[in-house]
């Protein structure tokens, strides 16, 4: 399938690594010319040249902060036109909320709440006035089963959600969408992140662990982070017009629920 997005230009937060990285590649192999944003410039660099080595595609990168001024200021700069935007940022550690500081909270809304609003509150008016646009936001599955370790990504993550319900609202008449993809587990560094700093003395091993969330989703596996990529890429294109202000789950129908 022609996914109509050729020539266009899209600019991805948290892009280095990951589903992130999956996402840049998807669009690069559709002939996106992509900004990719990551703190670790080492990263980003190999992330570029494996993206350019394998679709030809033009890649820039911007080693920059997204959840301050001066860093979206950055992206901003280098893709200032965007027609295709992905906010995708890693989540906080795991924890007892008893344990949490209002610093902690404060530090978790700007990651994952405030810096994508702001992304998106620099482009979607450029992309109205142009006729398309497409926004991702990458959330997580906690948003609709809540996870107790991960107090701080459930409250963030579900204030993004409860903002771009409003936005979608408005901007897709214009052609432009807003969406939000909800993983479950995902064969990522993120995964491992998480899964570590689960981790207690006499518990479950790592190893364990793993096997345990992979055996218990109906698929028996986790997803691969191409998996998320495509279905990005998919939401980024032409065909995708009519489809807003959703929060899609991919999760190998780990979510119990009919609705």
């Amino acid at each position: 399938m022609d996914l109509g997005i050729r020539g266009r230009k899209a600019l991805l937060t948290g892009a280095s690594k990951g589903m992130g990285k999956a996402c840049a590649m998807a669009l690069a192999e559709e002939g996106v010319a992509i900004t990719i944003v990551a703190r670790n410039l080492d990263m980003l660099e190999q992330t570029a040249t494996e993206i350019r080595e394998r679709t030809g595609a033009e890649v820039k990168v911007v080693s920059a902060d997204i959840t301050k001024p001066e860093g979206r200021a950055a992206a901003l700069a280098a893709c200032p036109l965007p027609d295709i935007l992905l906010n995708n940022a890693g989540g906080y550690p795991p924890g007892d909320f008893r344990t949490w500081e209002r610093e902690d909270w404060i530090g978790a809304l700007d990651l994952m709440m405030l810096a994508p609003i702001e992304m998106m509150r620099a482009t979607v008016d450029g992309m109205m006035e142009r006729g398309f646009g497409r926004v991702v936001n990458i959330v997580s599955r906690s948003v609709k089963i809540a996870q107790l370790e991960l107090g701080l990504s459930n409250g963030a993550r579900s204030g993004l959600v409860g903002f771009t319900a409003g936005l979608a609202r408005q901007t897709v008449a214009r052609n432009v969408t807003v969406n939000n993809i909800l993983p479950g587990i995902i064969d990522s560094d993120a995964q491992r992140e998480h899964i570590a700093g689960m981790l207690e003395e006499g518990g479950p091993s790592f190893d364990e662990i793993w096997q345990q969330r992979a055996k218990g989703n109906p698929a028996g596996r986790y997803g691969r982070t191409d998996e998320i990529g495509a279905y990005f890429a998919f939401l980024c294109s032409d065909k995708a017009g009519f489809v807003t202000g959703q929060n899609l789950l991919i999760d190998g129908g780990g979510y119990p629920g009919t609705y």
